[in-house]
């Protein structure tokens, strides 16, 4: 087995992201000492998110924020980009449906081929 260091890395992927080149690696923490600080800039980013309930939402989110453990900023973008892509489609046809959102539908068109 060969040792492969890992690094937290806090993503943020953009309900227009067409591929992992899209995704923008926020912040970095390098060990466990530096984890709190991370966790709580992520939580930071997501809060506007929660409904009243403090209930994560993702069709509440303008953007997805991840927080993934690998070992390079390549992987953590592809990591980050393949768990939003089902988010993402469902906030931009959550947004078409309820205020006929022209540009998520393109979005939704162009980037992955659905019709809304």
């Amino acid at each position: 087995m060969i040792y492969k260091q890992k690094f937290y890395y806090l993503c943020k992927t953009p309900l227009s992201a067409e591929g992992p080149e899209d995704v923008e690696v926020v912040d970095r923490a390098d060990n466990n000492d530096q984890f709190p600080a991370l966790f709580q800039k992520y939580e930071e980013l997501r809060s506007h998110a929660f409904n009243d309930e403090n209930i994560y939402s993702i069709v509440r989110a303008d953007d997805i924020y991840d927080l993934l453990r690998t070992g390079t900023e390549k992987e953590a973008k592809e990591m980050a980009y393949d768990r939003a892509e089902s988010e993402i489609i469902t906030n931009l046809q959550h947004r078409v449906m309820q205020g006929s959102d022209k540009n998520a539908k393109a979005i939704l068109k162009e980037v992955h081929q659905i019709d809304a």
